[in-house]
């Protein structure tokens, strides 16, 4: 890993009307506009669907580097995370975050230390770290 601080710069441009794309150096751009509960079409990510998306990435990636620090063998993590958007006292933020994660391990594994292990990379992540909003996780666990 490089020395902090890290440094992440991206582009955007608009106009009046249509699209926005979002680029950054080296990276494929992405193409965006309000969601639909801004009436915009709905179909293209928003800035609201890409910070839940970070949300849900970044857990993921927490996980494999804590689950690898750990020696811990694990087959595939699935998550869902959900944001839930609300006004309070006139300002329009992200009021609650939860991460519903599913983990398959392999038969044998120790299922206490595989909820810890998703609860230590929720707890690690540092796009969750950057929020303001309440924070939870669902773990579950299958094994076999």
């Amino acid at each position: 890993m490089h020395p902090y601080p890290h440094l992440y710069t991206v582009q955007a441009e608009a106009t009046p009307e249509g699209d926005v794309p979002v680029t950054s150096a080296g990276l494929p751009a992405l193409t965006t506009a309000p969601p639909a509960e801004f009436d915009g079409p709905g179909d293209r990510w928003s800035p609201e669907t890409l910070l839940i998306a970070a949300v849900a990435d970044c857990f993921l990636l927490s996980f494999r580097g804590v689950a690898r620090a750990n020696k811990f063998a694990w087959n595939s993590l699935e998550c869902t995370a959900e944001g839930t958007l609300n006004r309070i006292e006139g300002k329009t933020h992200f009021t609650h975050v939860v991460v519903r994660a599913r983990l398959h391990v392999p038969a044998g594994t120790d299922e206490a230390k595989a909820v810890q292990l998703m609860e230590r990379a929720e707890h690690v992540c540092l796009i969750s770290n950057s929020l303001v909003a309440e924070r939870s996780i669902e773990a579950t666990v299958v094994v076999g």
